[in-house]
């Protein structure tokens, strides 16, 4: 069962969205449908128009610098011609040498050595230059119990010790990797190398450190939460440290004793049996003994990659949500600002401005602790605003609006959207981007289509995106439009069909994982339905592609092997290594034998240049 499935069973959703609503009067007030989109100051703003349907379409061409790939439905990666790729690092492979010849083809790796090889699922990460030395900090988002338990357990974990596998599987990994004989590898026994799994201890800041709502049995202050869990995407703070990104928490928490669920419990899907029977063995992760457990999680939380002794800090000022990434940029005054989004149907995209500045070499000091959460509203006009979750406007007391910001969100009526992912700051440019994966609700009852969600059964998902008034990060007005919507041109003629920018050559649905590169070109990465039939036919595998922002043009540069999604994107410091994250690949990718390893690969041009879109 995918998390999605897991939340819809849940906590059930509407089928439709407000940014559906908003997208629907937007191309109804102004005529767009059958016809092109002309987004009036956002058009002249961006460049571009996005919406029109398929009978104008031009082919991606000239503006990248590699050929484009066609989709392909195999069980390998596929690269443009020029370039090659290899394994970095496979689920099991050892970071010490203690831990070498760990994982087994058959039975995947022991307890024992279990938090001393690289995690299982890959996603977000970032490489840091720390003493002259490549540092990749890389969350391992959850596990698959069928193939990390013994064959007797049948994927359900029978004790104590299996549920302790599954916990030191998940979390954190940082590695030192080095160019060798055979390109990039991962420096063994590097004293940078460290794990950070479901049992570390941390340290909260912010507003609701030491609230009420966060104390435990275990920890009655309220401050020193053990774990960070469903590590989905990633960010990087402008000096330098790691933000991991707690996603699906939900589903480690569980309950021993019937019980209803309360109104915060329901709102973020907490109750019943959890996914992985944690609660059965481990009284932290049974809400029937400790309801305020799961508000310990769901957080941003920042690890420094140079220093493998500092505890990690959940900063419960930045929210808590399903957070799918974070994307640190500056307010015109030189204020911090991170962009997030709920990675959950019907949820919202947030912004968090600090109260405080920086300048490099500057101090750090309250930047993630202390500051204002915003939520995103959309309008009709191509315009928006962000409203701030305070207690005036909220009802709530700034404790409660933190730990249970989707509440205070909807109280202040921001714009429900489909599945906000993950969010890209263009470094060129005032500007930010946001994957909307998918939707199959909408159209339903609750979830009208809109300006910026504008298909009922939103099966292949858009990218929209905003500029800030006057260029100001730190602006609370904004105008948007849509960059993409994916879709098929060869099942559809219609909206469905995608947007001008979507041909034959580079179709693709349920856009991901996005990041931009030195250049300005933006990666977009799928996790979607690689099928291959019906609505989705020709579209093939998952797959990475390269979006031009200031033409549209959209190029297809990989394909992931059948089964996995492409998520998780770096580069080397020289930028002539591409690290890309295979997460969940089916058969026994890649090594051709025994249990599938999700990893960490990297792509690289045979004539040596950098690699850029």
């Amino acid at each position: 069962m995918s998390w999605d499935e897991f939340d819809e069973m849940r906590d059930p959703r509407p089928a439709e969205n407000d940014f559906d609503r908003v997208v629907e009067r937007a191309i109804s007030r102004r005529g767009f449908l059958g016809g092109a989109l002309a987004f009036g100051s956002a058009s002249a703003l961006f460049g571009t128009s996005m919406l029109t349907p398929n009978a104008a379409r031009a082919e991606a061409h000239g503006a990248f610098s590699f050929q484009p790939i066609p989709t392909f439905t195999d069980a390998t990666i596929h690269v443009p011609e020029g370039f090659e790729w290899k394994p970095l690092v496979r689920w099991g492979d050892a970071l010490w040498s203690e831990a070498e010849g760990a994982f087994d083809a058959e039975t995947g790796v022991s307890l024992e050595m279990s938090d001393k090889v690289f995690g299982e699922n890959t996603d977000g990460m970032e490489l840091f230059e720390v003493d002259g030395k490549e540092i990749i900090t890389v969350n391992s988002e959850y596990v698959n119990p069928k193939i990390n338990l013994p064959a007797a357990s049948e994927g359900v974990p029978a004790n104590a010790d299996e549920v302790m596998l599954l916990k030191n599987l998940q979390g954190v990994t940082v590695m030192e990797v080095a160019m060798g004989a055979n390109g990039y590898e991962v420096v063994v026994d590097s004293p940078f190398n460290r794990r950070i799994t479901h049992e570390t201890q941390m340290t909260m800041d912010g507003p609701a450190a030491g609230h009420d709502l966060v104390k435990t049995n275990a920890d009655p202050e309220g401050k020193s939460p053990k774990g960070t869990m469903n590590n989905c995407g990633s960010g990087r703070t402008l000096w330098g440290t790691y933000l991991t990104c707690e996603e699906n928490f939900n589903g480690y928490f569980g309950a021993t004793e019937a019980r209803e669920p309360t109104e915060g419990e329901a709102r973020y899907g907490i109750g019943g049996e959890s996914n992985y029977s944690y609660e059965k063995f481990d009284v932290r992760y049974d809400i029937s003994k400790e309801p305020n457990e799961p508000h310990r999680h769901g957080w941003i939380t920042e690890i420094d990659p140079a220093n493998p002794d500092s505890t990690p800090v959940k900063h419960t000022a930045l929210g808590r949500f399903k957070h799918e990434n974070a994307a640190m940029t500056q307010a015109a005054d030189g204020r911090v600002v991170v962009y997030m989004g709920d990675d959950e149907r019907g949820e919202f995209i947030y912004r968090y401005v600090s109260n405080g500045t920086w300048s490099e070499g500057g101090s750090t000091e309250g930047l993630l602790s202390d500051g204002q959460l915003y939520v995103a509203v959309f309008n009709d006009d191509m315009t928006g605003e962000w409203r701030a979750l305070t207690p005036e406007a909220t009802g709530m007391t700034l404790e409660e609006t933190l730990v249970f910001s989707r509440m205070a969100g909807s109280a202040v009526g921001a714009t429900t959207m489909d599945r906000p992912e993950w969010i890209a700051v263009n470094p060129m440019k005032a500007e930010a981007y946001c994957a909307l994966t998918n939707n199959s609700k909408r159209g339903g009852e609750g979830m009208p289509v809109n300006a910026a969600n504008p298909r009922e059964t939103n099966d292949y998902g858009q990218i929209v995106r905003w500029a800030p008034e006057g260029d100001d990060h730190g602006a609370d007005g904004f105008t948007w439009d849509l960059y993409v919507m994916a879709g098929n041109p060869t099942v559809y003629d219609n909206v469905y069909g995608g947007s001008e920018n979507v041909t034959d050559g580079n179709m693709f649905n349920s856009p991901d994982g996005m990041a931009f590169d030195a250049s300005g070109m933006l990666w977009i990465q799928t996790d979607g339905d690689d099928s291959n039939e019906g609505d989705f036919a020709g579209q093939g595998n998952n797959q990475m592609l390269v979006g031009n922002p200031e033409t549209g043009e959209i190029a297809r540069f990989l394909t992931a092997p059948n089964g996995a999604e492409v998520t998780g994107l770096c580069w080397s410091l020289d930028g002539k290594t591409a690290f890309v994250g295979i997460q969940h690949p089916g058969g026994s990718w890649p090594d051709g034998n025994g249990l599938p390893r999700s990893s960490v690969i990297a792509v690289w041009r045979t004539d040596g240049n950098v690699v850029v879109g």
